[in-house]
């Protein structure tokens, strides 16, 4: 864990492969992607360590249009078993941090609209926005975003 003055700002997109971002001192500290429990463990990690951290989840259950239409009704059942699973991820994440704050001070979260983030940027895009010249993929990029420049 790298050292940090002030806060660490955690983003998390939800889903089998969870995308982590961690932003303090006002850079990425790190962008990876992972399962849900070892993210949950660098969340922990961070919040056991005292200093203020605050965690900003993508929340797929806030969102009402998921663009079924024009699919066939097996490709339209499959979409809905993903968006169904990556909800059920958010509701986890969230009984997570509501009891992680229910014990520890130093920690605050927010379940974010996918609306509310930007999302979907390609790798080069995502380079001249923020500076980060490391692989990414679609999930720690969308994670990044929700911490970036705090």
């Amino acid at each position: 864990m790298a050292k940090i003055i002030g806060k660490a700002y955690i983003g998390i997109d939800t889903g089998t492969h969870t995308g982590v971002a961690i932003w303090g001192s006002g850079q990425f500290l790190l962008l990876e992607t992972m399962s849900i429990h070892k993210a949950m463990e660098i969340v922990n990690e961070y919040v056991q360590s005292g200093i203020e951290v605050v965690v900003r989840v993508e929340d797929p259950r806030q969102r009402t249009w998921f663009g079924t239409e024009r699919m066939s009704r097996e490709q339209e059942r499959k979409k809905l078993q993903g968006v169904g699973s990556v909800k059920r991820d958010a509701s986890i994440w969230d009984d997570f941090l509501s009891d992680l704050c229910k014990t520890k001070r130093n920690v605050k979260y927010e379940m974010v609209a996918p609306k509310r983030n930007v999302t979907k940027l390609t790798g080069e895009r995502f380079k001249a926005m923020t500076g980060w010249q490391s692989r990414t993929n679609e999930h720690n990029r969308d994670a990044a975003m929700l911490v970036y420049g705090l």
